[in-house]
């Protein structure tokens, strides 16, 4: 059962999906959750942070500040044992700007090709930021253990999923089912801790 508003944020993405995905996730915990576009704002700092916490908390900091309303922001990424956990932060950029997500895919491969199983262990990362006009911060983790195939399989998902092995399910992310994949992924696992974390006394100052 989806509770009465108890407190009214703004996701600092301009991604329309994403914000479908926070909502649907954090609704029900009583967040009534806005797109940072639908309040004017649209444009965010570069991200410049050497690790997702610094990512996320750029946006949702720089939003926080200019529509003085709590904000939550995510990043994420892929970390690959045998590139030494890269792409990382540089998920989204890796192997050059302008690429198409198949593009990114084919460049992780060709890395990854005399790679042999059994060391080609990855997971996905996400870190959830929220961040009041204050300067309070909460920050929540999530990860999703797997390995990286040799090619892709599946036709859903998006980015690196089609190549990514969920050691959870024994299938791609690309061949999942969406609510499988909402269930073990990075983003679902940190969404879940934000939402157990609204429960307790530590969340009453972003719930003003």
């Amino acid at each position: 059962m989806t509770r009465t508003p108890r407190s009214r944020w703004v996701l600092a993405t301009g991604n329309a999906g994403k914000v479908r995905e926070f909502a649907a996730a954090l609704g029900p915990a009583g967040i009534a959750l806005a797109a940072a576009g639908d309040l004017g704002l649209r444009a965010f700092p570069p991200e410049t942070g050497a690790t997702y916490e610094e990512n996320a908390l750029l946006k949702a900091g720089f939003a926080a500040s200019k529509l003085g309303r709590v904000a939550v922001a995510d990043d994420s990424g892929l970390e690959v044992d045998a590139l030494g956990g890269a792409p990382g932060v540089w998920s989204a950029r890796f192997g050059g700007p302008g690429l198409t997500d198949g593009e990114r895919v084919a460049h992780l491969l060709q890395r990854l090709k005399r790679v042999p199983v059994g060391q080609r262990e990855a997971r996905f990362v996400s870190v959830v930021v929220v961040a009041a006009p204050d300067g309070a911060v909460a920050t929540f983790r999530g990860t999703c253990e797997g390995s990286i195939l040799f090619g892709p399989r599946g036709d859903d998902g998006f980015g690196y999923d089609p190549v990514f092995l969920a050691h959870d399910l024994g299938v791609s992310f690309g061949e999942a089912s969406v609510a499988d994949k909402e269930r073990v992924s990075h983003r679902g696992r940190a969404l879940a801790a934000l939402r157990a974390w609204l429960d307790g006394d530590e969340a009453g100052p972003f719930l003003t």
